[in-house]
């Protein structure tokens, strides 16, 4: 899988937010994640060999994981990157949003109902940003459509939006200071994509993680490996 930031920096959006990743490694180098600016790899997907291939390899690509692909500060840019989606076909573009209520507002002009090669995740943290984020992401004309519910930060019902999903994705959060994460929580959300036969993967367990009223304290390296030795992913039929 190939990884395609044309641009970097945000601003923090939502309860999820708190201890986003792209902020603590920003201040680690002593960058303002404030500042939103274009990468040297605007223009990646598009790059060619001397022999005229494309440089980046046809597949999935994970576009904008270190900003968000519908910030404000990018509206100058993304149409450019829109046609470079159009262009490489042979992609499959993937991005996460908290920024849904834009996304009418930032698709192209021959958008219609959606790019064939375009996945988009709504990311959720609690209820009440679900309901209000996901009432609006089923209406949205968009061909694949996935909901991330990483960081998760309290137990959610989301069946009533699972029509025309692909894919829920669940995970704790990781920082020291993370709020916990109970396992229920997974195993519920699990439920309800199986009654509405969606695609469900636990992604990772929480730094602060609850399982049968006990909490641990895992490691970084931890939450992605024990997430996948609880063994219940479920594959849409």
């Amino acid at each position: 899988m190939a990884m395609w930031n044309p641009w970097r920096g945000c601003r923090k959006y939502s309860d999820g937010c708190l201890h986003c990743y792209i902020h603590k490694g920003d201040i680690k180098r002593g960058v303002n994640t404030n500042d939103i600016v274009k990468t040297k790899d605007f223009y990646k997907p598009v790059e060619r060999l001397k022999n005229g291939n494309y440089k980046m390899k046809a597949g999935t690509v994970y576009l904008c994981f270190s900003t968000d692909f519908l910030i404000e500060d990018a509206d100058e840019w993304r149409k450019e990157c829109w046609n470079m989606i159009k262009e490489r076909q042979d992609c499959t573009f993937l991005f996460l949003t908290k920024r849904i209520d834009r996304f009418m507002d930032c698709i192209p002009h021959d958008w219609g109902d959606g790019y064939e090669n375009v996945v988009v995740c709504c990311t959720v943290e609690t209820q009440q940003i679900a309901d209000r984020r996901l009432s609006l992401f089923q209406s949205l004309p968009i061909k694949h459509k996935c909901i991330t519910a990483q960081p998760l930060l309290e137990g959610i019902n989301i069946e009533a939006y699972l029509d025309g999903i692909e894919l829920v994705v669940v995970g704790g959060e990781s920082d020291p200071c993370a709020r916990p994460f109970d396992y229920d929580w997974a195993l519920d959300i699990r439920e309800q994509c199986i009654r509405k036969n969606v695609s469900f993967e636990f992604r990772q367990c929480g730094t602060h993680f609850i399982k049968d009223g006990t909490q641990y304290k895992l490691q970084t390296k931890e939450l992605c490996s024990q997430a996948k030795k609880a063994g219940i992913n479920f594959t849409a039929k």
